[in-house]
């Protein structure tokens, strides 16, 4: 059952790219790298990697995704690699276990839940699309841990106005 949780400004370090819903993993697929090039620095997650969607358009098919780690206090971005915060607020959240494929009917019935609550998202739509304030997939299990993704933990949260 979805709740509503207050939450603080979070820093953490990404990396941000356009994909299409079959081209997930070329952002997606950085959160191990991220972690290892953070470790090398001697700096360790501070919570669960993320992915953080920007903007939305399914009938283009077109998406700005962002993958992130969070970590205890800001840190410089190098290359690729950039510092940001993830903004304070109230968000709505609900956590699934199971595959992530499963991840699209539970955002259906996290949005259909918000609208029957009568809450308004930090979301805008222009051009087509949707651009949200914070709009968050958190992954609280590793897969090096948990290779079955049927036993996977995940953890949606999507800022309110």
């Amino acid at each position: 059952m979805p709740e509503i949780i207050e939450l603080p400004e979070r820093p953490y370090i990404g990396v941000r790219g356009t994909i299409t819903m079959t081209t997930f993993g070329l952002v997606a697929d950085r959160i191990g790298e991220i972690i290892g090039r953070l470790a090398a620095r001697g700096v360790f997650p501070a919570g669960a990697p993320f992915l953080r969607y920007d903007s939305i358009d399914m009938p283009g098919d077109r998406l700005v995704v962002q993958a992130g780690v969070p970590v205890a206090t800001p840190v410089e971005g190098e290359d690729d690699l950039f510092a940001a915060t993830l903004p304070a607020g109230r968000y709505a959240t609900v956590s699934h276990h199971g595959h992530p494929d499963q991840l699209m009917g539970v955002t259906e019935n996290l949005l259909r839940w918000a609208q029957e609550q009568g809450l308004k998202w930090d979301m805008s739509e222009r051009d087509g699309a949707e651009h949200w304030g914070c709009r968050l997939e958190l992954f609280q299990t590793n897969p090096m841990e948990e290779p079955d993704p049927d036993n996977w933990d995940t953890d949606l949260q999507f800022r309110l106005l």
